[in-house]
């Protein structure tokens, strides 16, 4: 046991040294002004968005952005009333796409995306999910960043909802683990080759969406934001933070609901594979279940090395809550919080391989070659 205690330990240091500082709770924008305002083309894929539609509308529509923009909204052949909605608002900056059938090999919302930056022809375009509500200088933030550092893509992690207990005790941690997959450092700096982004808000040059290809070249992608700032990254600058300035009005009630929002991508992440699976999970245990085991029941340098270790991974989820406005009591929580997402995890494989693959609205698919 001391072994499996040492490792752990071993591995927390690691972490908190040399993992790209993935707790903290930063990057964030300030509010800026950019110095040249380029035209804006903002893309909203919505399917049965009928709930959100009007308040993300409004809100894109309400942007201090001191440039030209417009807005394309593609209605992907919802059956709620959500194009109508749209077409309601009756602004002329606003555009209405009837999403076309979806084609063989793309995933739904690629496809609903591909068609609204094809109607337009601005140098830059923001894609961005129905389900976000944007502070007035958000936009005008994120072309700032674009244009002052010089870069081909921006993303932010916007806010979730964090209100029922299921949401407080579950969606900052989907946050965190997100960061320890991908530390925004690390994907902040050109010399290091990882790349991800959050696809509730993504910001990119649309010279460099046709360098990498055009929305085609992720078609069948599922986890579809980090798929494109990989792509795009090859050859330019990205750069991923956090929000203060846009947050998802979409609810995540019960636990189920995080559970499915877990489970729709996880076993793509390993790539359908059982071995990846394996593991993962071995590797979670690891890190997650066996500190507190250890530090609750072994005994002399055993307990106090799974204590120590237990002490780190609570600590570094301390930032993420405190971003949140959680209390940091749930870190104390964070090992149970950890075996729901395993279990979730293990959930994604099971219905891969009974054949229900991935849902999303109500569309079951699997990825391009798979």
């Amino acid at each position: 046991m001391i072994a499996i205690a040492l490792l752990a330990l071993a591995t927390w240091v690691y972490l908190l040294a040399w993992h790209g500082r993935f707790w903290s709770a930063g990057p964030i924008l300030a509010p800026a002004i950019p110095t040249d305002a380029p035209a804006l083309d903002i893309v909203v894929p919505a399917r049965d968005e009928a709930e959100s539609i009007e308040r993300c509308l409004r809100s894109l529509l309400g942007q201090a952005y001191p440039g030209t923009l417009r807005i394309f909204l593609v209605d992907d052949r919802s059956s709620d009333g959500t194009g109508a909605i749209a077409r309601s608002l009756a602004d002329p900056r606003l555009v209405v796409i009837d999403g076309a059938p979806r084609p063989d090999g793309w995933s739904g919302k690629l496809w609903a995306v591909a068609q609204g930056v094809r109607r337009g022809d601005a140098p830059v375009v923001l894609l961005c999910d129905a389900d976000i509500v944007h502070d007035p200088a958000h936009v005008a933030t994120l072309v700032a960043k674009l244009e002052s550092a010089k870069l081909d893509q921006v993303s932010e992690m916007v806010e979730l909802n964090c209100t029922s207990f299921a949401e407080r005790a579950l969606v900052p941690a989907f946050v965190f683990f997100f960061q320890l997959l991908y530390p925004f450092a690390r994907v902040n700096d050109p010399a290091n080759s990882t790349a991800a982004a959050a696809g509730g808000t993504i910001l990119i040059r649309r010279a460099a969406l046709e360098r990498i290809g055009g929305i085609e070249a992720v078609r069948g992608k599922l986890i579809d934001d980090v798929a494109l700032a990989t792509a795009v990254k090859q050859g330019g600058h990205i750069w991923l933070g956090h929000s203060q300035l846009a947050r998802s009005i979409r609810p995540y009630p019960e636990a189920v609901d995080v559970w499915r929002m877990v489970a729709r991508t996880a076993y793509v992440q390993l790539r359908f594979s059982p071995l990846i699976l394996l593991g993962t999970i071995v590797g979670l245990a690891l890190v997650w279940l066996a500190p507190p085991l250890l530090a609750i029941f072994g005994h002399g340098p055993t307990r106090w090395a799974g204590l120590a270790a237990w002490v780190g991974s609570a600590a570094s989820y301390v930032p993420t809550l405190l971003r949140f406005r959680q209390s940091v009591l749930w870190a104390l929580a964070l090992p149970l919080v950890a075996a729901f997402y395993m279990a979730a995890t293990i959930g994604s494989a099971i219905d891969h391989h009974r054949g229900r693959g991935v849902v999303w609205k109500n569309r079951a698919y699997g990825e391009a070659g798979t």
